[in-house]
């Protein structure tokens, strides 16, 4: 039985279990449950702490688990990082008050606040900046003026909370952090069709189904636009001078599409959402 770790809340959670249940797995129906069998997929789901989650799967004790990227490097887990998940995207800086620092070398000698100190203690490392990395487990962009830390390492999505509170970006991106699928080893047995059915449902998430009519003689100009994964389907009509097809297009590229589609002469331009998906 294939032994996966889920968190069990933040940001990480709701959109995971929502992949997981999306793929045809069974989820917790109550938020207290911490252990779920789904005997029918021969899997067992386990809710933990997201940080926690890949010193379970380093361990061995767990075989597979949904994280943050900047949780597994963070934690110096032995687990590896399988697949890019479509969601849970972060961006790490340093952050400091505003106009002290333009560089990454002026952190020499400074005390820098994270919740991640390992992540930020082996990217400072790796660039050749010895500073005293102070951790804490929230509230990191205050701590510059509580006096805590002279600069801080902290997720920045526009960069408004640390304004707020005196601060400002410099030096380079710490890390781009996302969602990922983690195990044990690559080898772990059920790992391959629990991939498989996560891929399919991110292909369903960024991929709509469509279909059109068109002149016959405009199959090639539109496969150019449609070109699909492999080739779209054309079927003939009962008018033969025109033909059906039928692709998949990106989501976020849809209308674009269809303009470009009946201005070539396609007509009868249908969008259907993709429940799920096998590619």
């Amino acid at each position: 039985m294939l032994r996966i770790a889920v968190p069990n809340k933040g940001t990480l959670s709701e959109t995971a279990v929502q992949m997981l249940q999306e793929a045809g797995y069974a989820t917790r129906r109550d938020p207290k449950e911490l252990i779920v069998s789904d005997l029918r997929n021969d899997v067992e789901f386990f809710y933990l702490r997201p940080r926690d989650i890949a010193t379970y799967v380093g361990s061995g004790a767990l075989d597979v688990g949904v994280t943050g990227r900047d949780l597994l490097l963070d934690s110096h887990s032995a687990a590896v990082e399988i697949d890019v998940l479509d969601f849970g995207a972060s961006t790490f800086r340093f952050a400091g008050p505003i106009g002290r620092f333009t560089s990454l070398e002026q952190l020499n000698g400074v005390r820098v606040a994270t919740s991640y100190a390992a992540l930020v203690g082996d990217f400072l490392a790796r660039e050749g900046v010895v500073a005293e990395v102070v951790r804490l487990d929230g509230a990191v962009e205050s701590a510059v003026r509580l006096g805590v830390a002279d600069a801080v390492a902290d997720v920045v999505e526009t960069g408004s909370t640390l304004k707020k509170q005196g601060l400002e970006i410099f030096g380079p991106v710490i890390l781009e952090s996302t969602a990922v699928l983690i195990a044990a080893t690559p080898e772990v047995e059920g790992l391959a069709t629990l991939r498989r059915r996560l891929q399919g449902v991110m292909v369903a998430h960024q991929y709509v189904l469509m279909d059109y009519d068109l002149p016959s003689g405009l199959v090639e100009a539109a496969s150019r636009i449609t070109p699909g994964f492999e080739s779209p389907t054309v079927s003939p009509l009962r008018d033969s001078d025109w033909v059906a097809v039928r692709v998949m297009v990106p989501r976020h590229d849809t209308n674009h599409i269809m303009d470009e589609l009946y201005a070539l002469g396609a007509r009868a331009i249908l969008v259907s959402s993709i429940h799920a998906a096998r590619i």
